[in-house]
């Protein structure tokens, strides 16, 4: 479920040593499934371990991750990373805001999983966001463009040598193309 790079356990088990005996770590998803998931680590008091957790063994602690966010926390990952600029813990959880679908889901459902594990968050820096609208009879996926997207100049360029690219090379056979519904108008919210 959550991998945790050996540099992450050994800041986990250092920062426990000061802790009360037997607190464990937390990994949890506020608000799973949804655009706005959030994912966490806390301190994990003995107290404050429900009967529900999933409990976790590693090197020298153990992570309790509670039975609402564990499927969203399928292949998430916690790094410790030292730079030029300090240090810091990652934590990466692709599947936070919408829970992986299986290889045989139904077409929309695999797209739409990709469109918010994948092509949302690369389009998030710019403050915008898609949503599939509906698949067509030909194949082709129909898009619409939200937040920073609407309206931007570069809007095209990134339908068609983006997520289109991406979309068709992920499902090649079952999608044949993306089209953009947007009505764009260019206000203060595109991106430039």
């Amino acid at each position: 479920m959550i991998t945790i790079s050996d540099a992450a356990q050994a800041h986990f088990v250092k920062l426990l040593a000061d802790q009360p005996e037997g607190t464990h770590i937390r990994v949890f998803v506020i608000s799973p499934g949804t655009p706005s998931a959030e994912c966490g680590v806390s301190y994990c008091p003995p107290d404050a371990v429900e009967a529900d957790d999933i409990e976790l063994e590693f090197n020298g602690f153990h992570a309790m991750v509670d039975e609402k966010s564990a499927p969203f926390l399928e292949d998430a990952s916690i790094d410790f990373v030292t730079d030029q600029l300090g240090s810091q813990l990652t934590l990466k959880a692709p599947n936070a805001k919408m829970r992986k679908v299986d290889a045989d889901a139904p077409l929309k459902e695999r797209i739409e999983y990709i469109i918010q594990s994948e092509i949302n968050p690369q389009l998030a820096s710019h403050g915008g966001n898609i949503m599939l609208v509906d698949i067509d009879e030909a194949g082709v996926a129909i898009l619409q463009f939200g937040g920073g997207c609407n309206g931007c100049s570069m809007v095209d360029v990134t339908l068609k040598d983006g997520i289109e690219k991406q979309l068709l090379d992920l499902f090649p056979g079952e999608l044949t193309g993306v089209r953009d519904v947007t009505e764009h108008q260019h206000g203060e919210h595109s991106y430039q």
